[in-house]
């Protein structure tokens, strides 16, 4: 009985023995085919040839490149308002008078006291002096009648109206906006130049046909940047919709904001689609820079130290920082002028996504593959890039 149950132990340990040379047996297989001990593996991508496109960018709001603040000349109770927000308006309309009761009689005395000053004649320097005044007094009655009555000074939209029928016009007398214009019969005052209105008045009028956006750049950016360069428009809420443009002002003076600098830059429409509006949210990209046919690294490859631009570049089995001389750089790819050959290995930054951290001793091996790193395309437009190792 002792024999037999000890029989069965022995054949239950010898099973168990050679399960486990078995998983030993193959464990060891497994590691022979993989990766030597403190071996590291190296992902790289080749550089490659193609288009680089260089580009700035910033975000602002659609408004008009002409609009125009109005308030009537004079003081007085408005009788009729002749339009509403969002009407469209040809230059000349009335859009709103004031009761000219009280300057039609000041006009009709000026003119009487005007028209005795003509015939008295102007033979003496009393009679001259009197005349002068009377011609004067004449001119004034007309503006004030003239100032009782708002004219579109061109065509547009209204984009608001703050007044009402009955109610009283202070006569502020002075408009502003972007567009100039003099005092005449329209019954509007001089507009000063130079940006939208500050303040509102009785009428507010924009020209929706002639649209800007002013975004602001950063202080390297702007320098990059020149009056007459073309720009592309995207608009926020309109998907697809594009628009083009052109840099028409740059800003001498910074403005800086939580210790940024930046510069605001006027981009004017060369078109304007239909579906865009006032007041909406905008980005422009102005491309600042294009190389065609040129050998292009990914632009996360390349550092900068001391002054020295360098790559790291894997060759026979070992890494080298390799001085280069770079040309246009792009969000994506970076042109290479000098210092890296089309087909040349690059070993990315490992905290380049896709790749894996070169830190430690031992030998490398060299993995295929560019992973994290485009095929294709760079800047904002690029051309072909190879993606993967020798």
């Amino acid at each position: 009985m002792k024999v037999s149950i000890r029989r069965k132990a022995l054949i239950t340990n010898g099973a168990l023995a050679v399960l486990l040379l078995g998983g030993a047996g193959f464990a060891y297989a497994q590691l022979g085919a993989g990766p030597a001990a403190g071996e590291i593996t190296v992902r790289t991508v080749a550089a490659g040839r193609g288009s680089v496109t260089a580009s700035v960018s910033a975000s602002g709001a659609v408004e008009s490149s002409q609009s125009r603040t109005l308030s009537f000349g004079t003081g007085g109770t408005v009788e009729n308002i002749y339009v509403k927000a969002g009407d469209k308006v040809d230059k000349g309309d009335i859009l709103a008078s004031l009761d000219d009761s009280t300057a039609q009689d000041g006009l009709t005395a000026a003119k009487a006291t005007y028209d005795s000053a003509v015939d008295d004649g102007t033979d003496t320097a009393q009679l001259y002096a009197a005349y002068v005044k009377a011609r004067n007094a004449y001119r004034e009655a007309q503006r004030t009648v003239a100032a009782t009555v708002l004219k579109a000074p061109f065509k547009g939209t209204v984009t608001a109206v703050n007044g009402s029928v009955g109610g009283t016009s202070s006569g502020s007398g002075s408009d502003s906006g972007a567009a100039s214009g003099g005092q005449g019969s329209t019954g509007t005052a001089a507009a000063s130049s130079g940006g939208s209105s500050s303040g509102s008045g009785f009428i507010e009028m924009a020209d929706t046909a002639k649209l800007q956006l002013v975004g602001t750049f950063t202080e390297s950016d702007v320098g990059k940047l020149k009056q007459g360069q073309e720009a592309t428009i995207t608009f926020d809420a309109l998907p697809g919709v594009t628009a083009t443009g052109e840099v028409t002002q740059i800003e001498p003076v910074a403005a800086t904001t939580n210790n940024v600098v930046q510069y605001p830059v006027t981009v004017t429409f060369n078109d304007v689609p239909d579906e865009v509006r006032l007041g909406q949210t905008a980005t422009v990209e102005v491309v600042v820079g294009q190389a065609e046919n040129v050998v292009t690294v990914p632009s996360t490859a390349i550092s900068t130290s001391g002054g020295q631009t360098t790559v790291t570049v894997l060759r026979n089995g070992s890494q080298a920082r390799t001085p280069v001389e770079v040309g246009v750089q792009g969000a994506t790819l970076t042109e290479i002028k000098s210092g890296v050959s089309e087909g040349d290995q690059i070993v990315p930054p490992t905290t380049a996504p896709g790749t894996t951290g070169n830190s430690g001793g031992g030998g490398q091996r060299q993995l295929s593959g560019g992973s994290g790193f485009p095929a294709g395309g760079g800047g904002t437009g690029g051309g072909g890039m190879p993606g993967g190792g020798r």
